[in-house]
């Protein structure tokens, strides 16, 4: 005899397959809207065009107190700090900037947006850190070549920027304008994930007390309390990079270890700490300048964007 199944099965077993089946065409169409293609070109148009905005903003109001800060790391024992030429570089620098900015937010936008779709709801602060890795590690291209130039500049090896990236090139190969690359992103790569995970999560938190968007006012200042705290953290990171990119072809220290080795002996470890007050004052304001902006940028590029 001929069994019909679908009749004999419980009514909540067939329930359970109506939702199930329900809860899966739903799961795939949120999925094909996620992937689309176009979705995340617009993400990463809106992010470039919002970080490069950020990026040369930032780096135009604070290079001075950028300046003092590579000197003081720079400065070996009790040397003198000059005052003098506190915007050298800032021309070649912003040529650097904009690109790399671009590249970092453009990266790290559409990525971030992947990553949270990936992850449970409570890993969100996991997707932030690898997002800001992500964008930290594709803008290093740019961004490394950038601050070898404007560093020797700050220093005073240079007076120009395309003489110092010729004499770099002459003296060093190509490769010396990639000197420091590894204290780069041991410096970089936390400190990027590490501040855009605690600015991330803190404007959620704050998004959710307030229970409404934030203000322009609001983001800035989220964004001066993460960029202060990350800079401080960081600074030791920040000192040995430093050191190792404004050394030229001298090679006083031979990588990242025998940098930290003979700062320690040489002039104490108190030194991996130099610059900190500039330093947390640069990226705390730097912080609040760049993501008001960010955030400002991003809804009024968002704004003009056709609505689908």
């Amino acid at each position: 005899m001929e069994i019909n199944w679908k009749t004999e099965l419980p009514e909540d077993r067939l329930n359970f397959e109506a939702l199930k089946s329900h809860h899966k065409s739903k799961a795939i169409a949120s999925i094909s809207k996620q992937q689309n293609p176009f979705d995340l070109l617009r993400i990463l148009y809106e992010g470039a065009v919002s970080g490069a905005a950020a990026g040369v903003v930032v780096e135009a109001a604070l290079y001075p107190i950028d300046t003092i800060k590579t000197r003081l790391q720079a400065a070996r024992g009790g040397g003198q700090i000059i005052l003098k030429g506190l915007y050298s570089g800032l021309a070649g620098n912003l040529v650097g900037v904009l690109p790399a900015s671009a590249i970092f937010i453009g990266v790290y936008e559409p990525a971030k947006r992947k990553l949270l779709d990936s992850f449970p709801e409570n890993l969100s602060a996991l997707a932030h850190l690898t997002a800001g890795a992500i964008g930290g590690a594709a803008s290093s291209i740019v961004r490394v070549p950038t601050e070898v130039v404007k560093q020797r500049m700050q220093t005073g090896q240079f007076s120009s920027a395309p003489d110092a990236i010729r004499l770099i090139v002459a003296k060093e190969g190509f490769r010396g304008l990639y000197a420091g690359y590894g204290s780069f992103l041991l410096r970089d790569l936390p400190f990027d994930a590490i501040q855009f995970c605690l600015y991330e999560q803190l404007r959620m938190g704050y998004k959710l007390a307030a229970k409404r968007d934030l203000k322009d006012s609001e983001n800035a200042m989220i964004g001066a309390f993460a960029g202060a705290i990350t800079g401080a953290i960081t600074t030791p990171l920040d000192v040995i990079k430093t050191r190792l990119m404004v050394q030229g072809s001298a090679k006083q220290y031979e990588g990242i270890l025998h940098c930290v080795k003979t700062i320690a002996r040489e002039e104490g470890a108190s030194t991996l700490f130099k610059g900190i007050g500039p330093r947390v004052l640069w990226i705390g304001i730097g912080g609040s300048i760049f993501f008001g902006v960010l955030e400002r940028t991003k809804k009024l590029v968002a704004a003009k964007q056709p609505v689908d």
